[in-house]
């Protein structure tokens, strides 16, 4: 099978997996939220979903490694239908536990953490490296198409079907997605996996930490990521409460902004999936970087609502060409045998800076206007790729790979 076939039965599977966990993810919020009124509880829930994420994304990426990276995505996909199939029968015999359901949030969570730097090292395996970018902007695509579909459908099948029928369409949807996988993707285990493991796990995870420690690139890039995820949390998650207190209440504001960020995600992958970016991916990343910084200053200004959804919508068109660029940095710039714990080092930091901007930014939208907050931040992004702009580690990073293997590492220090 030609790499063309092999990917596009890989995005089809990984699409089916994605919808049916977005559908269930969106279920599954709505129904704390419902069912409980509290904002405590959806906490909770939050919380179930991040906090193991975070804690299990650097073994995640040493279990890349070391194993058959398809064989992990079946059995991760496998470990979460089978956990949202027992709450389905649970619920289907008159069950309503609450804990039952932060438990199953806490398994997808692990599940899902699994995935995300398996897929990211799994694609090399059978995607030629001049094409990598166009293969994520095209997986960024689907994504956003999914996102902007599953909460619609996740709306409407709650209202004609009880809970656990929305569950079981997850569990059709990934026995599906791993047949696809199991039968029709044919790619030899990479060459670590195919042959003994002499180390233990720790090891592995203290040579992926210090392989990064030693590697310039990463040490540069990863800390000009993590920045920029901590000053765009108010864009991300204030924007709805900014709405609801400066433009009205109505759900349907809500729906809009959600939509045009979404149509804007669809447009954006399509671009750079078609385009590639620019020769440099870091010049891409900055591009994607000064457009989202602007959005959000402007955000912070719009007069009107009508007005708002045009920063709202080139927010959106912008964060794919970051995501995509993001992504192949990683995937060209490590070596094969490392890949997996730097993207699951890599997959912590997306998972937790923004969250944890969330603990400053929160409390702070209490006593000050979030208008005030965006335009901070957005100044904040862009005087940061200002300073960014001048390392060149991280600008001569960016500049594609003359031959297979990662860059050169500098010796950590002591």
């Amino acid at each position: 099978m030609s790499w063309k076939r092999t990917t596009a039965v890989f995005l089809t599977s990984q699409t089916l997996s994605l919808f049916g966990t977005a559908l269930v993810q969106y279920a599954l919020m709505w129904h704390v939220t419902l069912t409980t009124k509290s904002g405590v509880l959806m906490t909770v829930y939050i919380l179930c979903g991040f906090v193991p994420a975070f804690l299990v994304s650097p073994f995640a990426g040493v279990w890349a490694d070391r194993l058959d990276r398809k064989r992990l995505l079946m059995l991760s996909d496998g470990s979460i239908a089978l956990v949202t199939l027992l709450l389905a029968l649970v619920l289907q015999t008159g069950g309503q536990s609450l804990t039952l359901i932060m438990i199953t949030a806490a398994v997808r969570a692990v599940g899902q953490a699994i995935q995300m730097p398996a897929v990211g090292a799994f694609l090399p395996q059978f995607v030629p490296a001049d094409q990598l970018t166009r293969v994520n902007g095209i997986s960024s695509t689907i994504q956003s198409a999914t996102f902007f579909g599953a909460p619609v459908l996740a709306g409407f099948l709650m209202s004609v079907w009880p809970l656990q029928w929305v569950f079981l369409l997850d569990v059709g949807t990934a026995a599906v997605a791993i047949a696809l996988l199991a039968f029709f993707v044919h790619v030899p285990p990479h060459e670590r996996a195919a042959g003994p493991v002499t180390v233990s796990y720790f090891d592995d995870l203290r040579a992926g930490f210090s392989y990064i420690r030693g590697h310039a690139f990463f040490m540069a890039y990863f800390l000009f990521v993590g920045v920029l995820l901590v000053l765009v949390a108010p864009a991300a998650f204030l924007t709805p409460l900014q709405v609801t207190r400066s433009f009205g209440s109505e759900v349907w504001r809500l729906t809009a902004i959600e939509m045009v960020f979404s149509v804007g995600m669809m447009i954006g992958g399509a671009i750079i999936s078609s385009w590639g970016g620019f020769a440099n991916r870091v010049h891409t990343m900055f591009l994607a970087t000064a457009i989202m910084g602007g959005c959000t200053v402007l955000l912070g200004l719009m007069p009107s609502f009508w007005v708002y959804l045009v920063p709202m919508g080139v927010f959106g068109v912008a964060l794919p060409f970051y995501n995509t660029a993001a992504m192949v940095l990683v995937q060209e710039q490590s070596e094969p045998d490392m890949l997996g714990r730097v993207m699951g080092v890599f997959s912590m930091l997306q998972s937790s800076m923004m969250p944890l901007g969330m603990l400053l930014f929160g409390p702070l939208a209490e006593v000050l206007r979030i208008e005030w907050l965006l335009v901070g931040t957005g100044a904040a992004i862009l005087a940061q790729l200002l300073w960014v702009s001048r390392n060149h580690t991280l600008v001569q990073g960016g500049l594609p790979k003359p031959a297979a293997g990662a860059v050169e590492t500098v010796p950590a220090a002591g």
